[in-house]
């Protein structure tokens, strides 16, 4: 049988509490440490984010003191959970370097839920982005190399390979192309719910990431490139957001919040090599399933329903970060060239996309290609790592 959160209880909320010497957790090592553990820490801090985020939303739309009271004890613990998560990021680590994780998390996540998502338009939407975060990987590690003068393998260690995706200059689009259309909350697989929940919340970290740091860099070419993709990252969040389905209630959404942080804190202590990370895993899967409790009683409550009706029995099977490139490689062979029209995709650019690239880049290259540019002026040479061969679109190829 696998795990059911529903049927474990967790810490007690009042007993949930840290002091700063238990928040004070020891960061991991940037030198040592499982590239993916990165990835786990990064990822678990947008999911936290999210569920603080989503808690505050409801707070501003309830007239219940009672809710708002309980809203506000389970988000103070949230909030300290995030802290401890992000806090295991080391200090030692530059922004750029920070950003470099951030895309691996994008490809490598999203990779794997593309390849794990039943719904067909779903896994589209997915597959679709990921080559989009795969690209904004090598415009950042070429940045890197640049103004760093350090290379992008030391962060993502070989697991994820660095080369061109869908260029980056083609994702400025129409933000009517953005929107998709929702899952069926009624008759849609429940691990499809969490995967939208994941790549949205993913993807809402990074996209407020970017608007924040971009700024603090001196060098011009950098600033424009956080600029640029900061961009697509807004873009990126009205398309997975746009996959949930807006009928779901406020006590739904907020319990498929708390079961799925349960189903990724379980799955990252699963596989977490990190004894000390595994342990903050631990503890915080125990105290979400009181969350999960708390939310259930409050479902019941105000929306008469029992959350069976909208979770799954029991966990999915773990979310795995692992490498995904021959799967990306498929993509690059197959999906480059698309583009969306309204909710759907197309090969061919249409007018509504040509005018808005027409309007966004005013006739001269992006940073996205400047960057390039510049770092062949430097070192005369594109920064890649290729391990499964030359690149499967020809065009795409070193040198043309």
């Amino acid at each position: 049988m696998g795990f059911n959160p529903l049927e474990h209880q967790g810490i007690p909320l009042d007993r949930q509490l840290r002091s700063w010497r238990e928040l004070d957790v020891e960061p991991i090592d940037p030198d040592h440490a499982d590239p993916y553990t990165r990835c786990r820490v990064i990822t678990m801090n947008g999911i936290e984010v999210e569920a603080i985020l989503f808690s505050h939303q409801l707070a501003r739309n309830t007239v219940d003191p009672e809710v708002k009271r309980q809203l506000a004890q389970v988000r103070y613990i949230e909030a300290q959970q995030q802290k401890a998560v992000n806090w295991l990021l080391p200090g030692l680590a530059s922004v750029l370097e920070t950003t470099i994780a951030y895309e691996q998390v994008a490809v490598d996540l999203t990779g794997w839920v593309a390849r794990h998502e039943p719904d067909p338009y779903l896994k589209q939407a997915y597959e679709f982005g990921v080559l989009e975060d795969f690209d904004h990987l090598y415009r950042y590690a070429n940045l890197y190399e640049m103004i760093e003068h350090r290379k992008a393998e030391s962060i993502v260690d070989g697991l994820t390979e660095v080369m061109p995706g869908r260029p980056t200059k083609y994702h400025h689009r129409h933000p009517a192309d953005n929107v998709r259309e929702p899952y069926d909350r009624s008759t849609t697989n429940p691990l499809s719910k969490l995967h939208a929940l994941t790549i949205m919340s993913a993807e809402q970290q990074t996209m407020n990431f970017y608007m924040n740091v971009g700024p603090q860099y001196m060098e011009p070419i950098a600033r424009q490139l956080y600029q640029e993709i900061g961009l697509i990252e807004e873009e990126h969040v009205t398309h997975y957001e746009s996959l949930v389905d807006p009928g779901e209630t406020w006590w739904e959404q907020l319990v498929n919040h708390e079961y799925n942080e349960c189903y990724l804190y379980h799955s990252f202590m699963e596989q977490e090599p990190d004894p000390k990370v595994r342990a903050i895993w631990e503890l915080h899967l125990n105290m979400e399933l009181e969350h999960l409790r708390i939310a259930c009683d409050l479902m019941r409550r105000h929306d008469g329903r029992e959350p069976q009706e909208v979770l799954a029995p029991e966990l999915p099977n773990v979310l795995t970060f692992e490498e995904n490139k021959t799967f990306v490689r498929n993509l690059l062979d197959t999906q480059i060239d698309l583009t969306t029209l309204g909710a759907g995709y197309v090969r061919d650019a249409h007018e509504r996309f040509e005018k808005l690239q027409e309007q966004i880049h005013g006739g001269e290259e992006p940073p996205s290609e400047r960057v390039m540019v510049q770092h062949d002026e430097m070192f005369g040479r594109e920064y890649r790592v290729e391990t499964e061969g030359e690149h499967p679109d020809p065009a795409l190829r070193e040198g043309h």
